[in-house]
């Protein structure tokens, strides 16, 4: 039996760029890891940092948010949002005790298959090599009942 750690990726994937460079990829047979979850969004900028917390609650051992080059958003600046919120959650992931490696933010567009699959190889073998990541405890206030 083969016992090789794959850790578990959950990638955010704009729909106009970072997800059609995700297709193509698959389309020209570009070779990526199978344990990256896909999750499409409108843009980059949709993706709250409440997801991200989430995804590592509920078991991811890495995030990739990927989004439109800077300058290039459907959305007009919705990628500038995205990479200022980014840097402050990838402050906040240190202080929850999440490595700062866990998490990455990459400009993909449509056209480039091919970064797409090796950002994605370049991310899990990154994540592979730091091991399987805690659970986060539920950050809500708990009270004790007697």
């Amino acid at each position: 039996m083969n016992d090789v750690y794959k850790p578990k990726i959950v990638a955010f994937c704009c729909n106009w760029c970072s997800y059609a460079g995700a297709d193509l990829a698959g389309n020209s047979r570009f070779s990526y890891p199978d344990n990256v979850k896909i999750i499409r969004v409108p843009c980059s900028c949709r993706v709250d940092p409440v997801f991200v917390l989430r995804a590592f609650g509920n078991g991811a051992d890495g995030v990739l948010i990927c989004g439109c080059h800077p300058g290039d958003c459907h959305y007009t600046s919705g990628n500038y949002h995205t990479r200022r919120r980014m840097k402050l959650l990838s402050g906040m992931l240190d202080y929850l005790g999440v490595s700062k490696e866990r998490m990455k933010v990459a400009w993909i567009s449509a056209s480039e298959g091919e970064k797409f699959a090796s950002t994605v190889t370049e991310f899990t073998n990154t994540v592979a090599k730091l091991g399987k990541a805690g659970r986060l405890e539920d950050l809500r206030c708990k009270t004790e009942r007697n």
